[in-house]
């Protein structure tokens, strides 16, 4: 206390006025890569569907952010993200918005079950990719600075979208990765190991962005428990 009675606190972060709150969720668990049974692809993108343990997170999810103020939920071209959104989409009657730029990062010829299999088995590619932290080591994959530049550009545009609003965004691992990189000046690879249905999120002021939370997972615990539908 100052000699004129003034009390000051420990500083509480406070979102600035015209800051977009972003929850950026990665969707949930999809599909086992099946060599008998490949996933469809969508623009040269392996698009599975989520798998059941998915869409029981994406309940879970939908249950802890239900009663949050949220302004628009976006989703990626990709259905795995659109299947995680759509219980918390219903639940507070909003419309996905698809934002392109933020699908995942193309794995050239190892889109789909390669890239799940050689990363299982430590191929020397796959550990060349974690110790240069380079996609692009896989042959015919997006390059860093490919992904950086449009997952930047498509959070720009939810930003530009979404002044001084909070926004749910479902995307991917490589895709939280790349945007906590930004946020943090990390390595590329720093933050890629987000579990399914996390949530992370950054505030954009709108520059520069500010992480406050990564890999929150609470809703996913065995003790939360799914409340019912009120009765009506």
């Amino acid at each position: 206390m100052t000699s004129d009675g003034e009390v000051y606190r420990q500083y509480r972060f406070a979102l600035p006025p015209g800051a977009t709150d972003m929850l950026v969720v990665r969707h949930g668990e999809s599909a086992p890569a099946r060599p008998d049974q490949p996933a469809p692809l969508v623009d040269g993108h392996s698009d599975p569907e989520l798998a059941p343990e998915g869409r029981e997170q994406a309940e879970r999810l939908a249950e802890r952010l239900a009663h949050e103020h949220v302004d628009a939920i976006y989703v990626t071209t990709l259905r795995r993200t659109a299947e995680t959104a759509a219980p918390l989409a219903a639940r507070l009657g909003l419309t996905p918005i698809v934002e392109p730029d933020l699908r995942e990062v193309f794995l050239g010829e190892w889109e789909g079950l390669a890239f799940r299999k050689y990363v299982n088995e430590r191929h020397p590619i796959a550990v060349q990719m974690f110790l240069e932290q380079r996609w692009d080591v896989i042959p015919g994959a997006e390059t860093n600075e490919s992904f950086t530049g449009r997952v930047r550009a498509g959070l720009e545009r939810i930003v530009a979208a979404h002044t001084g609003q909070r926004v749910v965004v479902v995307v991917h691992g490589g895709v939280i990765g790349q945007i906590l990189a930004l946020a943090t000046g990390a390595a590329t690879f720093g933050f890629i190991g987000a579990d399914n249905a996390s949530i992370s999120q950054v505030v954009a002021m709108p520059k520069p962005l500010v992480m406050r939370r990564f890999n929150d997972t609470a809703h996913l615990d065995p003790i939360f428990s799914i409340a019912p539908e009120p009765l009506t």
